[in-house]
């Protein structure tokens, strides 16, 4: 057997490359820098790092070229590292957007002034909650520096997970992008017991997914002979035998991604681990983790097993009105912030699914209608800057016990902090789909979609879903302005540092001009074409 000189395109890579750079930059820092003077240069180091990969992305993404795959398909990018990695029109908007919502993380894992000069994050991780370890690192006012290599590492997870090109790399990059959260979630600096149990809730449901992950990869490599998406498509299309064993690889590869993205039946963790974990990593968990899985997700299922689609069409139907239902009939039951948004979360799960399930191709579709990809790539977008910035507000909401997440503490804050209630009321309309935002855009893309398809039912179902939605969002509002505060006291907007403060108006505008102004968005999401194969 002869020896193959690996090729890699370092130049595309780049972005991935400064991200991997960073965070192993980020450990070094950790082991060599006294303990006392490491937050500013790792906030700084992780600052210019995904600035200097958000800069290489965007050029990337203007210097792709056409890219001419199997069956004579064409689309601008590049399949690189050997097929393991493939960079074309999608993988770069992804990478922007993740990279963005980076940006957004790292500003509120920097807040310090929201408690006392300290930030969000246990002083001493290994220290058990009420021992005299714990006091005694609360009093030294220590810090875990080391969470933004972790954030960096996860960072790089998100972007090799939608751009991969063989199971192997995509499992790869599943365990890259975990296991860092895995320790985020349980780093919290009050309601240390709580933010144990959703850190180990997350790794142990996490680590069955994966197992179904990899079983998945088995059994489809038992069907194709081939772990690289071109290869099983391929075999796919030519009627390989064994039939079922790939529809029970599909199934448990599906199992895998849909835990990721907190889709019922497999959203148990997401209401425990949001709720638990800081809500700065909660913020940047929400947007980031469901961009990366979707986009892993939609490449997946669109080019590995497009020419199956009949198969698992009608799995994600069932799926996506599951996850629908499920999140806005237990959301409305909520008595606490950041549940609610849990299973607000489910439910925009499920809306996504209903954009999976629209044409793929942009000659089937009449004018003014968009592909599955562009509907679900916009959704994604206004999703997350809405989710961020919802997320950010409720770390300013506090009383003596730190943040203030049950809903009596919110009754009447629209009339001590109107600006702060009322920008939190704009992301819930935006979720809601309330016209004149974000939201109701994206709804309206993945919905014509999937009707474009024939989904009709399925998008029945979620136009229900939207109503009953309302419900809880339209509810939290009439708390913040139009209830009697709580007797035993409101909880008070604490001033934040100025990068949470711009964390909040960057969301908000983004969420307003999205909604009034969509055009350019959709037009950068139509420019960044379709997946090459």
């Amino acid at each position: 057997m002869s020896f193959v000189k690996p090729e890699l395109e370092y130049t595309e890579l780049l972005p991935l490359l400064i991200v991997l750079g960073g965070a192993t930059l980020g450990v070094l820092l950790e082991a060599f820098l006294p303990r006392g003077s490491r937050r500013v240069p790792q906030v700084a180091l992780a600052l210019l790092t995904v600035v200097g990969a958000l800069v290489a992305t965007v050029l990337v993404g203007v210097h792709l070229d056409v890219h001419r795959g199997a069956g004579g398909s064409e689309g601008r990018g590049l399949v690189g590292a050997m097929g393991s990695v493939v960079i074309d029109g999608p993988t770069v908007y992804l990478w922007g957007l993740i990279l963005v919502f980076a940006l957004a993380g790292v500003a509120l894992f920097s807040e310090r002034r929201l408690e006392g000069g300290v930030s969000a994050f246990v002083g001493q991780a290994a220290a058990l909650p009420g021992t005299e370890g714990e006091r005694e690192a609360s009093t030294r006012g220590l810090d875990h520096t080391e969470v933004y290599p972790l954030l960096l590492f996860a960072v790089s997870g998100m972007l090799l997970f939608p751009a991969s090109g063989d199971l192997l790399t995509m499992f790869v990059a599943l365990e890259i992008l975990s296991l860092p959260l895995y320790l985020l979630c349980g780093l919290a600096r009050r309601r240390r017991l709580l933010s144990q149990e959703a850190a180990m809730k997350y790794f142990l449901l996490g680590a069955f997914s994966s197992g179904f992950f990899l079983y998945g990869a088995a059994l489809v490599y038992g069907y194709s002979g081939s772990v690289t998406f071109a290869g099983i498509n391929e075999s796919v299309r030519a009627g390989a035998a064994n039939h079922g064993l790939l529809l029970a690889g599909i199934a448990l590869l599906a199992v895998g991604l849909l835990f990721k993205v907190g889709a019922a039946p497999f959203q148990a963790w997401t209401p425990d681990v949001y709720q638990g974990a800081p809500t700065a990593v909660t913020a940047f968990m929400a947007a980031g983790t469901k961009v990366a899985a979707f986009g892993a997700l939609l490449r997946l299922l669109y080019v590995a097993f497009g020419g199956e689609r009949w198969s698992w069409v009608p799995m994600l139907w069932v799926v996506a009105i599951g996850s629908m239902v499920l999140g806005a009939v237990l959301a409305i039951v909520q008595n606490d912030v950041k549940r609610m948004l849990a299973y607000s979360s489910v439910a925009h799960t499920g809306f996504l699914l209903v954009g999976v399930l629209g044409v793929q191709s942009a000659g089937e579709l009449a004018d003014g209608q968009y592909t599955s990809l562009e509907g679900v790539l916009f959704y994604l977008t206004t999703y997350g800057f809405a989710m961020i910035g919802a997320f950010a507000i409720v770390t300013l909401v506090r009383d003596a016990g730190g943040e203030a997440t049950s809903y009596q503490r919110w009754a009447g804050l629209g009339r001590t902090s109107p600006l702060v209630a009322g920008a939190f009321a704009f992301f819930l309309l935006s979720m809601a789909g309330i016209p004149l935002t974000a939201g109701f855009i994206g709804k309206w893309a993945v919905f014509t979609s999937a009707m474009s398809a024939g989904a009709w039912p399925v998008v029945l179902v979620a136009i229900v879903c939207s109503i009953m939605a309302i419900t809880f969002y339209v509810r939290h509002i009439r708390l913040m302005f139009f209830t009697e505060p709580d007797p035993d006291g409101t909880g008070a907007v604490t001033r934040s540092s100025p990068a949470t403060s711009a964390t909040v108006v960057v969301c908000l505008a983004a969420t307003l001009v999205m909604g009034v102004v969509p055009g350019p968005v959709l037009d950068l999401v139509t420019r960044a074409g379709d997946f090459i194969r």
